[in-house]
């Protein structure tokens, strides 16, 4: 496998953790990632690479609470000090940064630079940034050998929202953290495909009849958070990942209930437990389907003893498992 560094805004900066030896049996994360520039022609196994993507233009679009841009770097501070039992290597490519509102651009450079690391064989892991970071991961999922060789695609979303508002400008829309898979359906569409499109954990109150219609008319399966038993859930993802042949992860912490996830800008009042969103994590990995994944919306502003950090560095710890 060679795998090669795509141009970012920002190179990966040095980690840091505990320190209890050099031997691998003390090894922590901070001492095993390594910036994705010297990685070795032919890295064993499947090598994970980690991409931040630093915006929170699309949550202020979307009237929410800013400050997810410094997402990638608290959940970076907040793997390092964790033990590594992974049997993988783990590379850094450094971060997308989306500067004010430029939000499209900033997609696009996060998009091509997913996508050649996805077709070397690499697993890769965005760490957000607003739910915009969505978007930004299909536009490099979707160009990737697998999908334009015709392997069915999946996209699921652990989230309270649907995120399928309308970004017409003419109704007073705008491209957000609200309408990134709305603009996936469409852009499936216009490659000739139909976006086969999954949530768990949405929440009713918090999402509109017309949302629900949406989803609705886009044929998206969903189950409610009231609804996400353990068995509920292990049944539906097993159903949803039947049907595909590759899968794009995206976690949105808001999906978490607030006591779990406070840092976020839609803290949620019932949420999902986190033992059951970890389960799917196990499950999905466990399927050999996941081709990508990314954790959103983290804002370290609104964090309370960094436990959102904290949840989101663990879950990208089991999908790397």
């Amino acid at each position: 496998m060679e795998l090669s560094a795509p141009t970012v805004d920002t190179p990966p900066q040095p980690w840091t953790g505990r320190f209890d030896g050099d031997t691998p049996e003390h090894r922590r994360w901070w001492q095993a990632v390594e910036p994705l520039a010297s990685a070795v022609d032919n890295a064993p196994g499947r090598p994970a690479v980690l991409l931040g993507f630093a915006s929170d233009a699309g949550v202020a679009r979307n009237k929410g609470r800013v400050g997810a841009a410094k997402g990638p770097a608290a959940i970076r501070t907040a793997l390092g000090p964790l033990a590594f039992h992974l049997d993988r290597m783990v590379f850094d490519a450094g971060d997308v940064t989306v500067e004010g509102d430029k939000l499209e651009p900033g997609q696009e450079r996060l998009g091509s630079a997913v996508t050649p690391l996805i077709d070397a064989g690499a697993l890769t892991v965005v760490l957000g940034g607003g739910h915009e970071t969505a978007f930004a991961s299909y536009l490099g999922v979707a160009q990737s050998h697998a999908v334009q060789d015709g392997l069915r695609l999946g996209v699921l979303n652990l989230d309270a929202h649907f995120d399928l508002r309308s970004y017409d400008p003419a109704h007073g829309g705008t491209r957000s953290s609200g309408t990134p898979f709305l603009q996936m359906a469409h852009a499936e569409a216009a490659e000739g495909r139909k976006l086969n499109y999954a949530v768990v954990g949405i929440s009713e109150p918090n999402n509109t009849r017309a949302l629900f219609e949406t989803a609705e008319e886009l044929d998206v399966k969903f189950l409610l958070d009231e609804d996400c038993s353990p068995a509920a859930t292990e049944e539906f993802v097993a159903a949803f990942l039947a049907g595909i042949d590759v899968l794009y992860l995206t976690i949105d912490l808001d999906v978490l209930p607030a006591a779990v996830a406070p840092g976020v800008s839609a803290p949620a009042a019932y949420g999902v437990p986190l033992e059951i969103i970890s389960a799917i994590c196990k499950q999905v990995a466990a399927s050999g389907k996941l081709l990508h994944f990314d954790v959103a919306e983290l804002n370290p502003a609104f964090d309370v003893d960094s436990r959102t950090a904290k949840v989101a560095a663990r879950l990208v710890n089991t999908l790397l498992r």
